[in-house]
Parts: C-alpha cells; structure tokens; sequence
C-alpha cells in the first residue's frame, strides 16, 4: 500500500479549533489593516497634527497678543504674517498647501472684519459663520443620503462615490460620520455664539482657542470608529486599470488571431 493509500489518520486532519483559530487570525489582520488605512486617511484628509496647529497657531497669536497690549492692529497683522509664514514654510517644503491656505483666507477675513468693525472679536466672526454653515452641511447632506464626509474621504480612500450605489455598509458609516461632525460642529456653536455677545474679547478670544482642537478630536474619533468597523472601500481606480488591462489584452489577443488567420 502506498502512501496515498494509505487512510489519513485524525492526528493528519486539521482540526476545527485550527481552522477557526487561523480564521481568526486573519480576520483580526484584516481588522487591524482595516484600522490603519482608515486612520492614515483620516490624517490626510484633515491635515494631522500639524494641520491641528496651522489651525490653532494665528488664533492662539492674536489672543495672546491682544491679551497684553490690547492693540487690535499688532494683534491682527501677527496672525495673518504667521499664516502666510506656515504657507511658504510648506511651499518650500513642496508640501500640501491646501490646510495652510485654508487658514489664511481664514484669518485674512477675520482681520477685514476686524479692521472694519473696529472690534477685536469680529477677528473670529468669519470662523465661527463658517463653522455653522459647515454644521449645517453636514446635517442637510447625511439626511439627504449624500453624507459630507463621503465627498471628503471617498477619494482619498479611492473608492470615490462607488459607496453610494455599492458598499450601503460604508455609506452608513459615512451617514452617522456626517451626524457626528453636525452635532458636534453645532455643540461648539451654541458655546461661542452667545459668548460673543456676552463675553469681552479676552475671555471669548481664549475659549474659543480652547475649543479648537477637542472637538475637532472627538469628530476624527468617531469617523475613525464608523469606518473601522464598515466593510473595506472598493478601489475604483484599481477596477479601472484593470479593465485598462483586460482591454489591452483583449486587443493584444484578437491581433494576434489575425496574425495567425490572415484570412478570416
């Protein structure tokens, strides 16, 4: 008798617990790398840690300086020199510029306003219209099924809006990523808008520096939980070179049936 004959033994045949630990285990890898692409996204799409402080830096400025002399006019042309600082130091870096001169059209607003009013805290007006109007985005699109943070992150995980028509598991996710930004946005304004009014530009100037970042945060977390536990995206642009391919191929095949039948 051969060996191939020979009857396989229960010691040779791969036991459940086996096969359920491997599965397992590769469902883990696929969580963890599930995981690290969604967060690696998210730190592209919204700029990092150092897109945090481009964000932070001209308002924290003018408030400290504003603090100490209460001169509007040094206080708003320092904010506006170190944005437009941060936009050449990633010019000539040849970094991504667009979280840089997002905050410069930011402060150059608010020091218009500023400017014009003769009120420091018209300095953070333009910001703060700009965050209700994104809250309100983000609503109004997560309710009409066309969620804000999918037109955000569908290309940088290159699936484009193949989420709206094909992966409903990653569109759910995008929707309750859009509520989440929403609320939380709108949260942040119903804290600074009445102290606007209420509050003297040194105190609101500092709250609202404080409130920067920790929304922010608590956004990017909870995007990162939706998306961690949705179903991966679908690579358009990899489907599209692939039928590039099969197309190339398909011509390749068919010159090469020619060739070999010059008279069909």
């Amino acid at each position: 008798m051969t060996s191939l004959d020979k009857p396989t033994s229960e010691t040779d045949q791969p036991h459940p617990t086996d096969r359920q630990n491997a599965d397992g285990k590769h469902a883990a890898q696929q969580d963890t790398a599930s995981k690290t692409v969604t967060e690696a996204a998210l730190f592209e799409a919204f700029g990092g840690v150092r897109g945090m402080v481009e964000t932070v830096l001209p308002g924290l400025l003018f408030v400290t300086i504003f603090t100490i002399n209460k001169d509007l006019h040094v206080s708003a042309i320092a904010a506006l020199a170190v944005s437009l600082a941060l936009v050449a130091v990633r010019l000539i870096r040849r970094d991504t510029v667009k979280h840089a001169f997002s905050g410069v059209f930011g402060v150059a607003f608010g020091v218009v306003f500023a400017m014009m009013t003769g009120n420091a805290k018209d300095f953070y007006l333009p910001g703060m219209l700009y965050t209700l109007g994104l809250a309100t985005a983000y609503l109004v699109t997560a309710a009409a099924g066309v969620p804000l943070i999918g037109l955000i992150l569908g290309p940088v995980f290159k699936e484009n809006l193949s989420w709206r028509t094909r992966n409903p598991g990653r569109k759910k996710a995008y929707t309750k990523a859009s509520y989440a930004w929403g609320l939380i946005l709108l949260a942040k304004c119903a804290i600074l808008f009445p102290l606007y009014w209420w509050a003297d530009t040194t105190q609101f100037g500092w709250v609202l520096v404080s409130l920067k970042i920790p929304p922010f945060l608590l956004a990017v977390y909870l995007t990162w939980v939706f998306l961690a536990k949705a179903p991966p995206p679908i690579d358009v642009f990899a489907e599209m070179e692939a039928e590039e391919r099969a197309e190339k191929d398909r011509k390749a095949e068919q010159a090469a049936a020619a060739l070999r039948n010059p008279e069909a």
